[in-house]
């Protein structure tokens, strides 16, 4: 299932972002030797001073208003020896930010070079924090799984099962109790940071859902905008599957499962089907007693925690009751 976006070439990333991040050329060149192949970006203060032995030339190279400052206090032989040291290694472009107009040196040695020379308007910080979540989304781990994933008070629903268990009746069932939509037949996954799994739906089916005997039905034009989400976050795989004689079901909830989907490991509930079971009003308890769990409240262990402390209450009162019946 996982899936990680390769590198990319600068000129693709120009196509992507130009106009997002105000980006143009102040160069000649509109694509690098040099893919892009990390979500973070470089501030190179220390090579310009000579510094190279930390140099992380594999990065995005962002010259600020600090930086730029820094060359046009030097000489030009020494501002030619400073533009220079960002040359030494390969380096995907070089982007000047805050409006300032790239030096000739500049130009010319990233001509030389064959490195792309792009400037902003955009003042450093937020064109740092902007560029630094577009490269992260795009090297995110991603993959698809198939299901429906509702937002059910909140919290992000993933129902799975094997084709024909009944995932879209029971996401259709959610969404008519006012809950949101985000995605059914095909999941499209997301990991972001190290423990945040996101879910989309798919551009091409959007908010389309397949009902066996009733044939395709638009979830926002049957039940309003309201009634759907673009993405979410997924919280809790509901697992379901048909009741299986003989099989062990939990019935306490301290046995807790997981998933592990992209390398991150959430709740997972196995939910048997059979005839006369609630599974929408079933599933509104996982969302909300899942909300409970957040908050430091897990009743299966309290209920489990209660039963032990009446026994022990139990079997003081006994022990003292006789002692008070005793007479020798």
């Amino acid at each position: 299932m996982e899936v990680v976006n390769q590198n990319f070439s600068v000129a693709q990333f120009l196509r992507d972002v130009a106009d997002s991040l105000e980006l143009k050329l102040a160069g000649h060149r509109d694509d690098s030797p040099v893919d892009i192949r990390m979500p973070e970006v470089s501030r190179p203060g220390f090579v310009l001073t000579g510094f190279t032995e930390k140099y992380q030339h594999e990065r995005i190279q962002v010259l600020g208003g600090a930086e730029y400052s820094f060359l046009e206090r030097l000489s030009a032989e020494d501002m030619e020896r400073a533009i220079a040291n960002l040359f030494i290694k390969p380096v995907p472009c070089i982007i000047v930010t805050r409006g300032q107009k790239p030096c000739e040196a500049l130009v010319r040695q990233a001509d030389e070079h064959g490195i792309p020379l792009l400037s902003t308007e955009r003042k450093t910080t937020p064109f740092i924090r902007s560029l630094t979540s577009y490269l992260a989304d795009y090297f995110s781990p991603r993959g698809t799984v198939h299901g429906s994933l509702v937002d059910v008070y909140g919290v992000g629903l993933l129902f799975s099962g094997p084709s024909g268990i009944g995932k879209s009746e029971v996401a259709l069932d959610l969404v008519e109790r006012g809950h949101r939509l985000v995605a059914d037949d095909v999941v499209h996954l997301i990991k972001r940071g190290d423990d945040v799994l996101i879910g989309r739906g798919d551009d091409f089916l959007k908010h389309f859902m397949e009902i066996r005997g009733v044939g395709v039905v638009d979830v926002r034009e049957m039940f309003g905008i309201r009634a759907i989400r673009i993405q979410k976050r997924i919280e809790v795989e509901v697992k379901l599957e048909n009741w299986k004689e003989g099989k062990y079901y939990d019935r306490t909830g301290l046995d807790y499962e997981t998933s592990e989907i992209l390398g991150i490991e959430i709740p997972k509930v196995l939910l048997p089907i059979l005839p006369g079971k609630n599974i929408t009003v079933i599933a509104e308890t996982i969302a909300m007693n899942h909300m409970l769990k957040i908050y430091g409240l897990d009743p299966a262990e309290r209920f489990n925690r209660q039963i032990s402390e009446g026994i022990a209450r139990r079997g003081r009162v006994r022990t003292l009751d006789y002692l008070r019946k005793d007479e020798e």
